[in-house]
């Protein structure tokens, strides 16, 4: 209930960014942004290691009902994100699903969202490439090897943090935004002469991204510690915090860039 709680307030605050006039979206209000979804992550992983790999999720033999295509996970994903987007999930530009085709249009009320991004790198979409991260890489890396039969749970805790890695990621395009309203004489040249070398060193702040990563990891053994009303087990996580200092240093700060790049070569299409 918490985790569902705090990324509804994330989300709702998240939201009010976009909300801004064009006029008071700052980078330092992205920014800002990004350290709430902080905590959304970290409550995922925390959730996502409660239960070990569960590896007939990922299965795509383990069952043979005819409605399912694929594995659990994917059978989950794909109709959790069909009802999602029918209650309009993904009318809001900062959420991209991980699979977009045939997705049922949205049946809520309509509200306009700020039109803040540029239309040309608005559609970026990475999710291919958080899929293969998450799979391969970062699962191995902070839950138990195991199988204790939890397999849907299994399956919701993956999906609700993808879609925070995915968010925190994709966001890159509206930090990318701010940064070029703020300051477009730095940027139009290296956009146009396609200078992604030069791009990338404008936008690597070594000492924010070292920052971050140690915010990360303070927050981690924060919300991670085991807890009894006698005393709190010192040195007893749910999530090692180092893998969480790594997860954003590795990946998740530089494909954030990595979208910020790609948009701004976009930006004056």
């Amino acid at each position: 209930m918490l985790r569902f709680l705090v990324s509804v307030l994330v989300l709702a605050s998240c939201k009010e960014v976009q909300k801004m006039a064009k006029a008071q979206y700052t980078v330092d209000s992205a920014r800002a942004c990004l350290v709430r979804q902080e905590d959304t992550i970290i409550f995922a992983l925390i959730e996502r290691a409660k239960f070990p790999l569960n590896s007939p999720t990922y299965n795509h033999t383990f069952t043979s009902i005819s409605q399912i295509q694929g594995s659990l996970l994917h059978f989950f994903i794909r109709n959790t994100e069909a009802i999602q987007s029918k209650a309009g999930r993904y009318t809001n530009p900062e959420e991209i699903p991980f699979f977009p085709e045939n997705l049922p249009p949205s049946v809520a009320p309509y509200y306009p969202s700020s039109e803040f991004l540029h239309s040309a790198g608005a559609l970026i979409n990475i999710n291919k490439d958080i899929w293969k991260l998450y799979f391969h890489v970062l699962l191995p890396m902070f839950v138990a090897s195991g199988d204790d039969g939890n397999y849907a749970q299994t399956a919701a805790a993956d999906l609700t943090l993808l879609q925070a890695i995915s968010r925190r990621i994709h966001y890159g395009r509206f930090v990318a935004e701010a940064k070029f309203r703020e300051t477009p004489q730095i940027f139009e040249s290296l956009i146009r002469a396609k200078d992604r070398k030069a791009l990338m060193k404008v936008l690597t702040l070594e000492s924010i991204e070292k920052m971050v990563v140690k915010r990360v990891e303070k927050k981690a053994m924060v919300f991670g510690h085991e807890v009894s009303l006698e005393h709190v087990k010192e040195g007893t996580y749910k999530v090692d915090p180092s893998v969480v200092s790594l997860l954003y240093q590795k990946w998740l700060i530089p494909l954030t860039k990595n979208v910020e790049l790609e948009y701004l070569l976009r930006r004056l299409d």
